[in-house]
């Protein structure tokens, strides 16, 4: 008896997630266009059912048990809806960077409550994302709200299709004109790649990384500049 009891708990608590998971897909698919651009007019109207999305996040611990691609989906879908709330919060608005509260910019405000503990997006990203998983392609799953930034994905993360999905969103990055100038010998790069070299540079240089995603092969010789970044919002 115990074991069916355990077993419809964990059923209940998948389908519940699921579930949720689902309404952050469907608003990201309805909101955000294929190319990265957020109508966030529109999303406003839509701002309870991210909030019903965001109180399963306010209730939701990851458990170590899962999956480290669960875990992985589960922490970047609340960076991003947490980072969309806070620009409908503040709306309308030209760059994120206008937000302050207290003196801290956006991503220093503890506002992005999970599990009953609340959360600043630089925690997220730099305290949980980037140190428990060292995986590069995390900066093109998390969303600055930005013209610079990877485009934000109109697919909420899963268990299933994180890893196939973040490899997708590099390789668009990478290759996207509008983001990175890419030439056999000169590459004029994101500033992302000068911020967390570190991350990009585990396992060989910059251009080796570039060199798994970009279309056009760069020399090992090749000249790294980077580009100025636009803090414009990725809004219409």
């Amino acid at each position: 008896m115990k074991k069916i009891l355990l077993s419809l708990i964990i059923l209940l608590t998948f389908s519940q997630g699921y579930s949720q998971t689902s309404i952050f897909n469907d608003l990201l698919q309805k909101h955000v266009t294929k190319d990265g651009i957020v109508d966030y007019k529109s999303f406003k109207n839509d701002e309870a059912k991210l909030d019903s999305y965001i109180s399963y996040l306010e209730k939701t611990s990851p458990e170590k048990s899962w999956s480290e691609n669960k875990q992985k989906a589960f922490w970047i879908n609340a960076y991003n809806a947490y980072t969309i709330k806070i620009i409908l919060g503040n709306y309308p608005l030209k760059s994120i960077m206008d937000i302050k509260e207290g003196g801290k910019t956006a991503w220093k405000i503890p506002f992005a409550k999970v599990g009953n503990k609340t959360y600043t997006l630089d925690h997220i990203e730099h305290q949980i994302l980037r140190k428990d998983f060292s995986d590069p392609k995390i900066h093109v799953g998390v969303n600055c709200a930005s013209g610079s930034c990877p485009k934000l994905g109109n697919n909420a993360f899963t268990e299933q299709n994180v890893e196939a999905e973040l490899m997708r969103l590099m390789k668009d990055f990478v290759n996207d004109t509008s983001r990175n100038k890419i030439t056999k010998k000169k590459v004029q790069i994101s500033s992302i790649f000068d911020w967390f070299k570190g991350d990009f540079t585990k396992k060989g240089s910059v251009i080796d990384f570039l060199n798994t995603y970009s279309e056009t092969k760069i020399s090992p010789k090749a000249k790294i500049s980077f580009l100025k970044y636009d803090w414009t919002l990725n809004g219409k």
